[in-house]
């Protein structure tokens, strides 16, 4: 496309900007290299746990008769089947070789009280609780017998049952991963692309390039250019990862999770857009105060606190802390799917959430176009936030 064909379909200034922006990046091998890479931590962070879930092999439990082979069997029929395996040994002995040569994760041997579960440096905690749990069960099974008792009159009225008043659409584990995932993921792209507009703004001012721009293009169109093209790319770079995700997702019998999630990750990219365009704008006041690259480690502090402290407020914090979190703005876009993921959050929290996260948008853009319109231009030394409020608009 020629630059007069450009120039026709792209009237308006910030989008020459923004398109300047997007095709830049790119063409960016560190941009094209950070968001493959960023593909492959997902597609491992999905797969990899389904693969090993799905290729556990049962622990082999070391036994000396067919008393200990019916305890590892009811253990095993306990965790649903699968999980332990009987290894006849011949005595204590060859026990103890099988443990400490890794044939067997464990030994349960007879005695005087019972049986003893015999490990090498340490016994898995889970495999103890089985078998203790087995030993139990057939403990008194066999003590109902000689009282005369069937199994069913020895365990009448012992049943308890779970019932949760508030229940989340997944399980505890598998919510609090999910919940991890997408708070890192504004995050990470948040940050990235951040620094990425504060280093072109810096650029653009060390070689005097945004004095041609300036002269051509009005301060506020560089900003709305820079915003829009960069809020552009993070969100695509969000729907490729998310894609990526759902696809190993349905690649590993996973859908159960993936229909809950689906909705939640809708409601996430309304939360991401409207956080991301409030924090590019602030990204950017940060490059205009600086006036070379060493000056961003300064300038961009307050940008990364915003977002450091929310994230870790979003995935550490009670319940209770979390849910005031998701009606602060900035904050809202980490700790508001996350609740939808683990609770069950009435549609009006969700909307009322965007319409603060909106109108907090609105007036963080509104400041940040007044700062950089004081600041873009200024050059010599680097300024901080207070002297940049002071300046009078030029």
């Amino acid at each position: 496309m020629s630059t007069q064909q450009r120039s026709t379909t792209l009237r308006h200034p910030w989008q020459l900007v923004a398109h300047r922006e997007i095709s830049t990046k790119l063409r960016d091998k560190t941009f094209i290299g950070s968001t493959l890479f960023m593909l492959i931590l997902v597609l491992a962070a999905v797969v990899i746990p389904a693969l090993l879930a799905g290729n556990n092999d049962p622990d082999k439990i070391a036994v000396l008769d067919d008393s200990g082979a019916k305890v590892v069997q009811v253990a095993d029929a306990i965790n649903g089947g699968g999980a332990f395996e009987v290894t006849r040994v011949a005595d204590r002995a060859a026990a103890e070789k099988a443990v400490t040569d890794g044939d067997a994760e464990a030994a349960l041997l007879p005695a005087d009280t019972g049986f003893v579960v015999l490990g090498d440096d340490k016994v898995d905690s889970d495999t103890q609780n089985s078998l203790r749990e087995a030993v139990v069960n057939l403990g008194m099974e066999q003590n109902a017998a000689k009282a005369g008792l069937t199994p069913e009159q020895l365990r009448a009225n012992t049943t308890v049952e779970e019932q949760l008043l508030n229940p989340g659409p997944l399980p505890e584990v598998v919510a609090g991963f999910v919940n991890i995932g997408l708070a890192l993921a504004f995050y990470m792209t948040a940050l990235g692309f951040g620094m990425m507009i504060a280093q072109s703004v810096v650029q653009e001012k060390e070689s005097r390039v945004v004095e041609i721009l300036a002269a051509a293009v009005p301060i506020r169109a560089l900003l709305w250019g820079k915003v829009i093209g960069n809020t552009v790319l993070a969100l695509g770079q969000i729907v490729v990862i998310a894609a990526a995700s759902l696809i190993g997702l349905v690649l590993t019998d996973q859908a159960d999770i993936l229909e809950v999630v689906a909705p939640v990750a809708g409601w996430f990219v309304v939360f991401f857009v409207l956080g991301f365009l409030a924090l590019a704008g602030l990204w950017a006041v940060a490059g205009s105060l600086a006036t070379r690259q060493e000056d961003l480690g300064s300038t961009t502090l307050p940008g990364q606190m915003i977002l450091m402290l929310p994230f870790f407020f979003s995935v550490f914090a009670g319940p209770s802390a979390k849910a005031v979190a998701s009606f602060v703005p900035i904050a809202s876009s980490m700790a508001m799917p996350g609740r939808m993921l683990t609770e069950d959050v009435p549609v009006w929290q969700p909307l009322v959430a965007i319409v603060l996260l909106l109108v907090a948008t609105v007036l963080i853009v509104r400041l940040g176009a007044r700062l950089y319109e004081r600041t873009l231009l200024q050059t010599g030394r680097k300024l901080g936030y207070r002297e940049a409020m002071a300046l009078k608009p030029s």
